[in-house]
């Protein structure tokens, strides 16, 4: 049976390579956090900046058949089947840190 997502919780942290001038991001994905139901998805360092982080999260889900978002703009299907979102990135973060994921 597949598990009712109730909600998403995106928690990532940001670099910025100065040298180059890129940004890159890692860090997880939580669906239905502190249930029993509660799953867990890791976020790898990548290159992405601003809202990229989101994009990619909700990409993870979909790959591995958690949303199954083909019609509808993503904040439809969020309302459509009440599921709370949400989303944080730390910025100014360290290199290594961003590797521990």
């Amino acid at each position: 049976m597949k598990t009712k997502v109730k909600t998403i919780d995106v928690n990532c942290l940001e670099w910025f390579d100065k040298v180059n001038g890129n940004s890159y991001f890692a860090g997880t994905v939580t669906i239905n956090y502190g249930l029993k139901t509660a799953k867990v998805f890791k976020l790898p360092f990548q290159y992405g900046y601003g809202d990229q982080y989101r994009y990619e999260a909700i990409e993870t889900l979909k790959r591995n058949k958690i949303l199954n978002i083909d019609t509808l703009a993503i904040w439809q299907y969020m309302q459509a089947n009440n599921i709370i979102e949400r989303y944080n990135i730390q910025r100014n973060c360290k290199k290594r840190e961003l590797m521990q994921f």
